[in-house]
This record gives C-alpha cells, sequence and structure tokens, in this order.
C-alpha cells in the first residue's frame, strides 16, 4: 500500500497534518477501505478539508474516488476466500444485500465516473479500423456486451480468447488504427498484461476498464476509466462495469448516426429471414 502512495506523492512535502492521514492510509488500509471522510478525519486526528486536500494531493477529485481505489486494492489482496470473511458476519439477506450493494456502487460510479473517459473510448471503438476487447473468467462479461452490441452497429469489434497463442496472434494482425479494451478487475492475469505489452509494441491504441487507478496496465493506456466493483460476497462486481460499457454503447449509437440505425436494421433484417426469433 505504502508504494504507491509514495510514488502518487512524488517526493511532495507535506504537513504534519496531512502526514497523519497518509500514516492512517498506510498503516490501517482496512479502516481506510471503508472510513467515510469523517471517520477518517477523526482517525487522524484532522479536519475533513485536510482528509479531501490529501486525496486531491494523491491525484483524486476527492476522497469517494480515493477509497474507491484504496477497497480495490485492499480486496485485490485477499484471496477469494477472505473476501468472503471481509462480508461475514452481516445477518442482512444476501439478495437484499447484494441489490442494496449494486445501489451504493452505481451511486458511487455516478459521483466518481470521469463522463470525458467513456466518451473518448466510444470515439475510439468509432475510429478504431478494428477493436479487440479482453478480459479473464467473468471479467469477460462487460466485453461480451460490447463486442455484440457493437458488432451490430456496424463496428468491427471482437472479443478474444485470453487463452493459448489466441490473443498473441489476432494482436499479430493489429497495428496503427486499431484499439485494444481491457477489464481489468480484481487480480491482473499474466496473460492479460502481456496483450498490452504487445498492443503498445505494435502502436496500438489500448483503453482501459479498472476498478484500480494504479493497475500497472493503466501506463499503457491512453483512455481510463475507474470503477467500484466490491460485492457482498467473495466475487467483484460487475454491475459498474457493465454500466460504463451500456453509456460507451450509448454514445456509440450517437456518433454513429444513421450509419449504426442501418446496421442495427439490416442485422433484424437477416434474423428475421433466418428465422432467429
Amino acid at each position: 500500500m505504502s508504494d504507491w502512495i509514495a510514488q502518487a506523492l512524488d517526493g511532495a512535502r507535506l504537513g504534519k497534518a496531512s502526514e497523519r492521514v497518509v500514516a492512517v492510509l498506510r498503516e490501517e488500509p482496512r479502516f481506510a477501505s471503508y472510513a467515510s471522510t469523517a471517520d477518517l478525519a477523526e482517525r487522524a486526528e484532522v479536519n475533513i478539508a485536510t482528509v479531501v486536500r490529501v486525496a486531491q494531493q494523491l491525484g483524486f477529485s476527492g476522497w469517494p474516488a480515493l477509497r474507491v481505489e484504496l477497497r480495490s486494492r485492499y480486496l485485490a489482496s485477499l484471496s477469494a476466500g477472505e473476501v468472503l470473511a471481509e462480508h461475514a458476519g452481516s445477518d442482512a439477506d444476501p439478495v437484499s444485500a447484494a441489490l442494496a450493494a449494486d445501489r451504493a456502487t452505481l451511486g458511487l460510479l455516478e459521483r466518481t465516473l470521469d463522463q470525458r473517459q467513456v466518451r473518448a473510448i466510444a470515439a475510439a471503438v468509432h475510429a478504431a479500423g478494428r477493436t479487440l476487447v479482453l478480459g479473464s473468467g467473468t471479467f469477460a462479461a462487460p466485453g461480451v456486451q460490447l463486442s455484440h452490441a457493437a458488432g451490430i452497429m456496424g463496428y468491427d469489434v471482437r472479443l478474444g480468447d485470453l487463452g493459448g497463442t489466441a490473443v498473441l496472434n489476432t494482436l499479430a494482425r493489429m497495428g496503427p488504427g486499431d484499439l485494444l479494451v481491457v477489464c481489468d478487475l480484481w487480480m491482473l492475469p499474466v496473460a492479460l498484461r502481456r496483450a498490452v505489452e504487445v498492443a503498445v509494441q505494435r502502436s496500438v491504441e489500448v483503453a482501459v476498464i479498472t476498478d484500480r487507478r494504479e493497475s500497472p496496465l493503466v501506463e499503457s493506456a491512453e483512455h481510463v476509466v475507474v470503477v467500484p466493483s466490491e460485492g457482498v460476497g467473495m466475487f467483484p462486481s460487475l454491475t459498474a462495469a457493465m454500466t460504463v460499457v451500456h453509456a460507451v454503447l450509448a454514445e456509440l449509437a450517437r456518433i454513429g448516426g444513421p450509419r449504426a440505425l442501418a446496421s442495427v436494421r439490416e442485422a433484424e433484417r437477416l434474423w428475421r429471414e433466418a428465422d432467429l426469433f
């Protein structure tokens, strides 16, 4: 935890009050990862304005955005069983708890999302000759939605298979003017990191949807959207990431205009002819 904080501060000198806030972030990551601004201020024995100022010194818009990063980093350090234990002890019905957690997640997303980056990803897909979308396991789900719906609108967006040689074979046929979109949540697979490295080598533009602003993939990406991802069980929630994808698709439909609409209508015509529905 302390290493990335030091990097974010980049040698900046802090006052004594700000140092106390940073000390809590480093020494009590679990507490800091769910504390309110007032809670953290009380623990560090500072005022709320100092907490906000420290968040901004670390490069965040405010405490809510920094807390997303802290919580994601803390949970990423745990195994699935440890994450489950982190959420244990509640008497709430799991279904109700899941709904409540996702409502809170969407509220947090609305407060922290950089909408310019969402529009930038849509613009990059619109401009790209070919777009490859990658994610690992269940975290490929946002890519399924993006590739399927964007494809119906006439864009060459394909979901890649992260296993074996498939991704590298695809990237070998890509270059300047193409786009790689990756969904990086919870734990970062080596294969996903390698794919981004190859994309950069081949001058392929990179966009990242992640739950950690300090993800190792961020430094290689032209476009980054940070989302909250905490669920109520042992696995992260994809609700915020899927919402971002829905927003990208809505923006694609807008900038695609009549051409995108014509592609959708042609796809529907073919579906009817093939008696698919």
